[in-house]
């Protein structure tokens, strides 16, 4: 089984999203509606994208950089200066910006096809 490594990085309280979180938003998950926390978008991530790739071990973490930032983090932030949240795909940054179902799935599916 191939094995998928998903990681959100970003602070405590922030956004999943600088879009709304309502009824027009385009994230493809409604469990965390409307918090609009990264927290729990990234247990609703963890949950849709657990359903739709039954057949690869998907483990979705997320590191909060509240406390400490870990090295890989900052020499990803000093490089690329991506956008918070950062979407990190087996350690590769995906420049995502937000936590997206459709566009995250999109990227899975593009590592795994690297694989």
């Amino acid at each position: 089984m191939k094995s998928v490594t998903v990681e959100v990085v970003g602070y405590r309280d922030s956004e999943c999203s600088p879009f709304p979180c309502d009824e027009e938003r385009s994230c493809g998950l409604s469990a965390c509606k409307p918090s609009n926390g990264l927290i729990p978008a990234t247990e609703a991530l963890r949950a849709k994208l657990k359903e739709d790739f039954p057949d690869f071990d998907i483990t979705v973490q997320i590191t909060l950089l509240d406390d400490n930032v870990p090295d890989y983090i900052r020499e990803i932030y000093e490089a690329e200066h991506p956008a918070i949240p950062m979407i990190l795909i087996n350690k590769r940054l995906f420049p995502i910006g937000r936590i997206s179902l459709p566009q995250i799935g999109d990227a899975i599916r593009e590592s795994i096809s690297s694989m």
